[in-house]
Protein backbone atom coordinates (compact mmCIF):
# COMPACT_ATOMS: atom_id res chain seq x y z
CA UNK A 1 0.00 0.00 0.00
CA UNK A 2 1.30 3.73 -0.43
CA UNK A 3 2.71 5.11 2.34
CA UNK A 4 0.74 8.67 3.91
CA UNK A 5 -3.02 8.31 2.24
CA UNK A 6 -4.75 6.02 4.47
CA UNK A 7 -6.10 7.86 7.65
CA UNK A 8 -4.55 7.21 11.00
CA UNK A 9 -7.62 7.26 13.39
CA UNK A 10 -9.18 3.67 12.87
CA UNK A 11 -11.40 2.94 16.14
CA UNK A 12 -13.83 0.35 16.84
CA UNK A 13 -17.45 2.31 16.08
CA UNK A 14 -20.84 0.73 17.07
CA UNK A 15 -23.27 0.98 14.44
CA UNK A 16 -27.18 0.72 15.16
CA UNK A 17 -29.58 -0.44 13.01
CA UNK A 18 -32.68 1.82 14.18
CA UNK A 19 -35.77 -0.95 12.25
CA UNK A 20 -34.88 -3.53 15.00
CA UNK A 21 -32.20 -1.86 17.10
CA UNK A 22 -29.29 -4.07 16.11
CA UNK A 23 -25.99 -3.29 16.79
CA UNK A 24 -22.48 -4.28 15.69
CA UNK A 25 -18.57 -3.29 16.04
CA UNK A 26 -16.30 -2.51 13.47
CA UNK A 27 -13.52 -0.35 12.79
CA UNK A 28 -14.30 2.77 11.06
CA UNK A 29 -13.12 6.48 10.84
CA UNK A 30 -16.50 7.83 10.74
CA UNK A 31 -16.79 11.30 13.21
CA UNK A 32 -19.62 11.02 15.51
CA UNK A 33 -20.84 12.75 18.87
CA UNK A 34 -22.85 10.09 20.36
CA UNK A 35 -21.61 6.87 22.64
CA UNK A 36 -23.26 3.72 22.91
CA UNK A 37 -22.20 1.91 25.57
CA UNK A 38 -21.81 -2.08 24.68
CA UNK A 39 -20.55 -4.72 27.88
CA UNK A 40 -19.74 -1.87 29.62
CA UNK A 41 -17.31 0.35 26.76
CA UNK A 42 -18.56 3.07 25.20
CA UNK A 43 -17.95 3.74 21.84
CA UNK A 44 -18.88 6.05 19.49
CA UNK A 45 -22.63 5.74 17.65
CA UNK A 46 -23.24 5.49 13.96
CA UNK A 47 -27.50 5.53 13.67
CA UNK A 48 -28.46 3.61 10.27
CA UNK A 49 -31.74 3.30 8.69
CA UNK A 50 -31.19 0.13 7.21
CA UNK A 51 -28.73 -2.96 7.62
CA UNK A 52 -27.72 -6.40 6.68
CA UNK A 53 -30.08 -7.32 9.89
CA UNK A 54 -33.42 -5.80 8.40
CA UNK A 55 -32.35 -5.19 4.62
CA UNK A 56 -34.71 -7.50 2.46
CA UNK A 57 -31.94 -8.72 0.08
CA UNK A 58 -29.77 -10.47 3.36
CA UNK A 59 -33.15 -11.17 5.47
CA UNK A 60 -35.72 -12.62 2.37
CA UNK A 61 -38.13 -10.96 3.40
CA UNK A 62 -40.09 -8.34 2.00
CA UNK A 63 -41.34 -5.40 3.84
CA UNK A 64 -44.45 -3.05 2.94
CA UNK A 65 -43.83 0.24 3.79
CA UNK A 66 -46.08 2.83 2.69
CA UNK A 67 -44.83 6.19 4.86
CA UNK A 68 -46.21 8.87 2.45
CA UNK A 69 -49.58 7.12 1.56
CA UNK A 70 -49.14 5.81 -2.01
CA UNK A 71 -51.29 2.96 -2.27
CA UNK A 72 -53.86 5.36 -0.79
CA UNK A 73 -53.31 8.16 -3.56
CA UNK A 74 -53.02 5.39 -6.05
CA UNK A 75 -56.28 3.54 -5.59
CA UNK A 76 -58.00 7.79 -5.40
CA UNK A 77 -56.38 8.42 -9.00
CA UNK A 78 -57.82 5.85 -10.60
CA UNK A 79 -60.71 5.21 -8.94
CA UNK A 80 -62.82 6.65 -11.67
CA UNK A 81 -62.21 3.68 -13.82
CA UNK A 82 -62.79 1.21 -11.64
CA UNK A 83 -65.42 -1.08 -13.13
CA UNK A 84 -68.64 -1.87 -11.00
Amino acid sequence: MKKGIHPDNYRMVAFKDMSNEDVFLTRSTVDTKETLDVDGVEYPLVKLEISRTSHPFYTGKSKLIDAAGRIDKFKNKYAKFKKE
